[in-house]
Parts: C-alpha cells; structure tokens; sequence
C-alpha cells in the first residue's frame, strides 16, 4: 500500500480501522529521551504560523523504531507531522470525537501482542525512550486519524462485483497458489476483499487529498531545529 493513510497504515496490526491520529496533545509537551533525560526542545518545522517542533520529530521516530523496528528518516517524520496538522484541522472543524479509553486499551493489548513476551515488549519501549503513557497517547492519536479518515473517505469509496472479481483472480488466488495454499470460493470471501478493496480506495483518496493540500501550505523545514 503507498505512503497515504501514512498514519491509517502505520500501525496496520489495529484491527478497527488499519490505523492513526491527531490528538490536541500531540504538540504540546516533549518526548523523554531514552533513560528518561529531557533535551532542549527546538523548531524543526514552520507550517503556516504554527511550528513543529523536535520533539514531535523524535517522539514520532521512537514510536517507529517500536512498531517497525527504525525510524523514518527525519524529512519523512516532518512530512507525516505536517499530514497529522492537516488533518488535526478538519478533525477540530468536524468536532470528530477521540477514541475512547476502551478503545485505546485495546489497541495497546494488540501491540504488545506483536511481541513474544511483555517483558520483551516493556523493553523495546524502553529501547525506543518511550514511557507507558506516552506509547498509549500515540496510540490513540493513531485510531483517532484512522477513524476520521475513514469517516472522510469511505462514503465515496464505492466498490463493484467486478473489481472484486478481479482481485480474486489476479491478487488473491495468484498469492494462495505461490503458498501452495488451497483457495476458497469467491463467495466465501468476497466480504473480505470489498473491505480490502475499501481501504486501498480510502488509502488512494487520503493520499490525493494530502498530497494537494500540502502543496498549498507554506513548510519550511529547519535543518537542525532551532528554539522556539
């Protein structure tokens, strides 16, 4: 899937919304350091008369090298926190409500599940410089996105009985017989592949809409990070 719904696939192990998002908090306090030191905070980015600031950058690294194993790199992150703020707009316009507790629980639950032990997961959270509360608020930022995104883009994300038709023949079968799988009828997943048919929809229009946002805006990226 392509870069779009950067923050709806990022964490694409969430069951609800293949998933991401923009809490209020997200620019308002620095990221620990790993050991629990602070760093002075600096800009790394001007969007419009608002600033991104260094420890968005990091924080957002950490949470990477967490979920993936390494950060994108910095330019990349930058980007994303510029699509975070794009979107944080129309999430505020839109007075679209945050996930809630449960929800956030359960996504924690199903990243910590991707480890082979809590130990192991407390451990590369700590690698990564990330605390408990910290992992669970990007979590959440996470599903709040995904979920807007999705309430955005999936009403014009119509799918046909012919492209799921196509996709059973040239993606899915082909992939099941590379496994030496053996391959349902149409009928028994064709409820599956709409809904992945849906999200690549969804992916592709998220992206279109970013991508001709982002053009408009005025980003200017500081090499370094600079004080506030």
């Amino acid at each position: 899937m392509r870069r779009a719904l950067l923050i709806l696939v990022c964490v694409g192990w969430l069951a609800a919304p293949v998933a991401a998002g923009c809490a209020g908090a997200w620019a308002q306090s620095s990221a620990p350091e790993a050991g629990g030191a602070q760093s002075v905070d600096g800009v790394a980015a001007r969007i419009e008369d608002d600033v991104l600031l260094e420890s968005e950058v990091r924080e957002l690294g950490a949470f990477q090298q967490l979920v993936d194993g390494s950060p994108k790199p910095r330019t990349d992150r930058i980007r994303e926190l510029a699509d975070q703020w794009i979107v944080r707009g129309e999430i505020e316009a839109a007075k679209y409500p945050p996930p809630s507790a449960a929800d956030v629980d359960r996504a924690y639950t199903q990243l910590a599940a991707q480890f082979s032990s809590p130990e192991e997961f407390t451990k590369r959270c700590a690698a990564a410089g990330l605390t408990d509360a910290a992992v669970r608020r990007m979590l959440a930022q996470q599903l709040h996105l995904s979920r807007f995104l999705d309430y955005r883009f999936r009403p014009a994300a119509q799918i046909d009985a012919k492209q799921v038709n196509a996709y059973y023949q040239d993606e899915f079968s082909p992939q099941l017989k590379a496994r030496n799988q053996s391959i349902p009828p149409l009928a028994d997943v064709e409820d599956t592949i709409r809904e992945v048919l849906i999200l690549r929809a969804i992916s592709d229009r998220a992206t279109q809409w970013l991508d001709d946002t982002r053009s408009r805006l005025k980003i200017d990226i500081v090499s370094n990070g600079t004080q506030p």
